[in-house]
Protein backbone atom coordinates (compact mmCIF):
# COMPACT_ATOMS: atom_id res chain seq x y z
CA UNK A 1 0.00 0.00 0.00
CA UNK A 2 1.52 3.27 -1.06
CA UNK A 3 -1.37 6.58 -0.29
CA UNK A 4 -0.25 9.77 -1.91
CA UNK A 5 -2.48 12.78 -1.52
CA UNK A 6 -3.14 13.48 -5.19
CA UNK A 7 -2.77 10.23 -6.85
CA UNK A 8 -3.83 7.29 -3.94
CA UNK A 9 -5.48 9.71 -0.70
CA UNK A 10 -6.27 7.00 1.68
CA UNK A 11 -9.72 6.65 2.32
CA UNK A 12 -11.78 5.20 4.85
CA UNK A 13 -12.15 1.46 3.65
CA UNK A 14 -8.55 1.57 4.03
CA UNK A 15 -9.25 1.13 6.75
CA UNK A 16 -11.53 -1.12 7.32
CA UNK A 17 -9.35 -4.19 8.14
CA UNK A 18 -8.31 -2.39 10.91
CA UNK A 19 -10.96 -1.29 12.37
CA UNK A 20 -12.41 -5.06 11.78
CA UNK A 21 -9.45 -6.54 13.86
CA UNK A 22 -9.32 -3.60 16.19
CA UNK A 23 -12.02 -4.44 18.25
CA UNK A 24 -12.12 -1.39 20.88
CA UNK A 25 -14.84 -2.64 22.54
CA UNK A 26 -13.22 -6.07 23.43
CA UNK A 27 -9.37 -6.37 22.83
CA UNK A 28 -9.18 -10.18 24.11
CA UNK A 29 -11.69 -10.50 20.45
CA UNK A 30 -8.83 -9.15 18.21
CA UNK A 31 -7.70 -12.29 15.82
CA UNK A 32 -4.07 -11.62 14.24
CA UNK A 33 -4.04 -12.27 10.22
CA UNK A 34 -0.50 -12.35 9.78
CA UNK A 35 0.92 -16.09 10.64
CA UNK A 36 3.78 -18.17 8.81
CA UNK A 37 1.08 -19.42 6.55
CA UNK A 38 -0.67 -16.36 5.81
CA UNK A 39 2.87 -13.54 5.40
CA UNK A 40 0.52 -11.42 3.52
CA UNK A 41 -1.22 -10.57 6.79
CA UNK A 42 -0.89 -7.28 8.32
CA UNK A 43 -1.71 -7.94 11.75
CA UNK A 44 0.02 -9.61 14.16
CA UNK A 45 -0.05 -10.43 18.22
CA UNK A 46 3.13 -10.12 20.04
CA UNK A 47 3.46 -11.30 23.83
CA UNK A 48 5.27 -9.00 25.85
CA UNK A 49 7.92 -12.12 27.10
CA UNK A 50 8.67 -11.80 22.74
CA UNK A 51 8.82 -7.98 22.79
CA UNK A 52 11.11 -7.82 25.68
CA UNK A 53 13.66 -10.15 24.66
CA UNK A 54 14.30 -8.11 21.38
CA UNK A 55 17.14 -6.25 21.14
CA UNK A 56 16.28 -2.91 22.35
CA UNK A 57 12.98 -4.16 22.77
CA UNK A 58 12.32 -2.68 18.70
CA UNK A 59 8.66 -2.69 17.61
CA UNK A 60 10.20 -3.51 14.12
CA UNK A 61 6.93 -4.81 12.41
CA UNK A 62 9.51 -6.19 9.16
CA UNK A 63 6.23 -8.18 7.37
CA UNK A 64 5.38 -4.32 6.49
CA UNK A 65 8.62 -3.50 4.85
CA UNK A 66 8.89 -1.83 1.16
CA UNK A 67 10.41 -4.32 -0.19
CA UNK A 68 10.99 -2.30 -3.42
CA UNK A 69 12.83 0.59 -0.89
CA UNK A 70 15.09 -1.71 0.11
CA UNK A 71 16.63 -2.24 -2.91
CA UNK A 72 18.74 1.51 -3.56
CA UNK A 73 19.35 0.14 -7.16
CA UNK A 74 15.38 0.38 -7.82
CA UNK A 75 14.72 3.29 -6.36
CA UNK A 76 12.76 6.07 -8.80
CA UNK A 77 14.93 9.25 -9.69
CA UNK A 78 15.25 11.94 -7.46
CA UNK A 79 13.61 13.88 -9.40
CA UNK A 80 10.49 11.55 -9.73
CA UNK A 81 10.16 11.38 -5.59
CA UNK A 82 10.99 15.27 -5.70
CA UNK A 83 8.05 15.53 -8.31
CA UNK A 84 5.72 13.22 -6.05
CA UNK A 85 6.66 15.75 -3.18
CA UNK A 86 5.34 18.74 -4.73
CA UNK A 87 2.39 16.75 -5.86
CA UNK A 88 1.73 15.96 -2.50
CA UNK A 89 2.35 19.12 -1.08
CA UNK A 90 0.37 20.84 -3.36
CA UNK A 91 -2.68 18.30 -2.77
CA UNK A 92 -2.96 19.14 1.09
CA UNK A 93 -2.00 22.68 0.47
CA UNK A 94 -5.38 22.75 -1.46
CA UNK A 95 -6.98 20.58 1.49
CA UNK A 96 -5.64 23.25 3.86
CA UNK A 97 -7.39 25.87 1.38
CA UNK A 98 -10.58 24.68 1.45
CA UNK A 99 -10.38 24.16 5.17
CA UNK A 100 -9.46 27.07 5.86
CA UNK A 101 -12.05 28.49 3.71
CA UNK A 102 -14.96 26.47 5.46
CA UNK A 103 -14.06 28.16 8.91
CA UNK A 104 -13.83 31.73 7.19
CA UNK A 105 -17.45 31.27 6.42
CA UNK A 106 -19.55 32.96 8.18
CA UNK A 107 -22.21 31.04 10.47
CA UNK A 108 -25.91 32.16 10.37
CA UNK A 109 -26.28 32.82 13.90
CA UNK A 110 -29.55 32.75 15.91
CA UNK A 111 -30.94 36.14 15.01
CA UNK A 112 -30.18 35.92 11.31
CA UNK A 113 -32.83 32.67 11.18
CA UNK A 114 -35.45 35.01 12.99
CA UNK A 115 -35.47 37.48 9.85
Amino acid sequence: MHFTLKTDPLKREDLDEFVRCYHPENRHDRKPTWSADNPDGRWCAYDYEELINRDKASLDIFWLRDDSLSDSDNLPAPEVIAAEIVDDLEAALEQFRLIASDLAEPELSLADDRR
